[in-house]
């Protein structure tokens, strides 16, 4: 498998499709001098296709770092944890009923791939008391995964270090040498995510001007960063004087459907072939 097809998670807005894009603008992991760092992990494939040499992945949801932190130190017991569950809707609802707490790391990790796989279009919504609440999607997509897939996803996260931590945090401990790339919850042409399919609630206009915030921060310190987010005028307005560029395609309004000229940019704190 080639580095660029390991993403494994069926994850709305993730940019794997959006690659081809984009993908010019961003550096190969040897010409990253120090770490690569996603604060807004996700799908993880940014990082599967830059292949960097030392990374930093963190996230705010603690369900996901799990699944990471599972695969990359115990690939061969989630996956037999993985496999070993019934192909019924029954036993669907009787794992997401089971809380993640009373698991170990292993158990929890190949929890969350299986309700990930065989969820609803592989949303991922939460109800008020923090429970994973998506409905059944059925058995399509859970065999695209293999063993062989999480050994070398394994492999991959050796050098990886895996946190689950508030963006605010990560980008201020990044130094000159450091590449960032972002990718935070945002709805497409909106000012800020309400509601969504994806995380625990919201990613309000607030946390855009907290983040551009710490990125001009990371700016003045030497910090490489790209970033994709809303074309909103106001989030625009946010990073005067970087370098924005339009995304060809996207997933737009509707989950998991491709669209042309959708109302995403690509955020840049560097020129073209600067790096």
């Amino acid at each position: 498998m080639s580095t660029a097809n390991l993403t494994f998670l069926r994850y709305p807005g993730g940019k794997k499709r959006q690659l081809d894009s984009f993908a010019y603008h961003l550096p190969s992991g040897d010409k990253i001098p120090k770490s690569f760092i996603e604060p807004f992990v996700g799908g993880a494939s940014i990082f599967f296709h830059v292949n960097p040499r030392r990374a930093i992945l963190s996230d705010i949801n603690p369900e996901l770092i799990d699944l990471y932190m599972g695969i990359r130190d115990h690939p061969e017991e989630v996956w037999e944890i993985y496999r070993s569950v019934p192909e019924t809707k029954f036993a669907y609802y009787t794992v997401r009923g089971i809380h993640p707490s009373i698991m170990d790391l292993p158990y929890r990790a190949a929890r969350i791939l299986y309700l990930n796989r065989t969820c609803f279009k592989g949303m991922w919504r939460h109800n008020a008391k923090g429970d994973f609440n998506v409905g059944y999607g059925g058995q399509d997509r859970r065999w695209c995964i293999t063993l062989e897939h999480l050994r070398e996803i394994s492999d991959r996260l050796q050098n990886t270090i895996i946190m689950c931590s508030d963006f605010e945090d990560i980008i201020k401990n990044s130094t000159k040498g450091d590449y960032l790339f972002l990718d935070p919850p945002y709805r497409p042409g909106d000012r800020e995510q309400i509601h969504d399919h994806y995380r625990f609630g919201t990613f309000r206009f607030k946390d855009q001007k907290r983040l551009a915030r710490v990125l001009h921060e990371a700016t003045r310190r030497g910090v490489y960063w790209a970033m994709t987010n809303s074309s909103h005028p106001d989030i625009l307005q946010l990073y005067f004087g970087c370098h924005i560029s339009s995304l060809d395609k996207g997933t737009g309004n509707q989950i998991g459907h491709m669209v042309n000229s959708p109302n995403e940019v690509l955020i840049r704190n560097y020129a073209e072939g600067s790096l």
